[in-house]
């Protein structure tokens, strides 16, 4: 599989301007993908924060199926403060206001006995399409920040008031360079790197053997493949969708968009990706 790297100039001109108000805020607030959690795990961001408090934000639960819990307490035994949520869903505003808000209890008690109620800030940080803009709109009651389904929609900074709270939005920011490949693709199959600089082939196929390897039943269920190599999948896929070309030939190409779309869109059920030996020792 060709190399997965990604970080081109507009990151490193977020990532500078990340740096130069990270004074401004008391906190940080990283959002992860539920279904990649190590994966979506950005350690130059984490080093970033520095002393600042920092709240993890494990979204699009609603994707992910009970192995991303499992994954949460790993991350909150470590001494870590985590949260899991769906974005999307109204009834997640509550669970996050209140992680929120726990971050600075102790600061807010202060500020008040001398009189005053203070509006804590916070960065809204990760790498793109986990969901940061969604979360900032939950959390705002309407569409203050910019969302889209795809890595890169956020280019410029936002600050925005939620509540107690006034959130800065950030562009989503991958790390320099990718030291492992394998928690790179997972970042690939759930569209936080651009489609664009990926052999969709390679992607679609690692896609098949890794959930053939740890959900079988899902590719059963949803096209009738029974293992067997990649390719061999890709081959059903396509059969059982009439993906075919003159001559009865595989359409490859479809059949390799329809696996990544049905992933992606939930439409093979809630998976979760990342592994307790991906998450342990990061650093969380």
């Amino acid at each position: 599989m060709k190399t997965i790297q990604w970080f081109p100039g507009h990151m490193t001109k977020a990532m500078r301007m990340m740096e130069e108000h990270l004074s401004l805020v008391d906190g940080i607030v990283f959002v992860l993908d539920a279904r990649c959690p190590a994966a979506s795990f950005n350690a130059k961001l984490k080093k970033m924060a520095n002393n600042k408090p920092v709240l993890y934000v494990m979204n699009k639960g609603d994707l992910a199926d009970e192995r991303a819990d499992n994954l949460m307490k790993i991350v909150t035994e470590s001494g870590a403060n985590a949260v899991k949520i769906n974005a999307v869903n109204a009834g997640s505003k509550r669970d996050i206001t209140g992680a929120i808000e726990k971050l600075v209890a102790e600061k807010r008690a202060r500020a008040l006995e001398k009189g005053y109620n203070k509006v804590f800030r916070f960065m809204v940080a990760g790498v793109p399409n986990t969901g940061k803009s969604t979360l900032i709109n939950l959390l705002a009651g309407s569409k203050r920040a910019e969302t889209g389904d795809k890595a890169g929609v956020t280019r410029g900074k936002q600050w925005i008031r939620c509540g107690g709270f006034e959130l800065l939005d950030t562009p989503g920011t991958m790390p320099p360079a990718f030291e492992n490949q394998y928690l790179a693709t997972h970042l690939a199959y759930v569209g936080s790197v651009n489609d664009d600089i990926l052999d969709m082939d390679d992607i679609a196929l690692a896609l098949l053997k890794e959930l053939g390897e740890k959900y079988p039943k899902r590719l059963l269920e949803r096209y009738g493949v029974e293992g067997g190599m990649p390719l061999d999948m890709l081959e059903t896929v396509c059969k059982k969708r009439g993906f075919l070309l003159r001559g009865g030939e595989f359409d490859y190409e479809r059949g390799e968009r329809a696996v990544i779309d049905d992933f992606r869109k939930g439409k093979l059920g809630r998976i979760t990706l990342d592994t307790p030996e991906d998450v342990r020792g990061l650093g969380f």
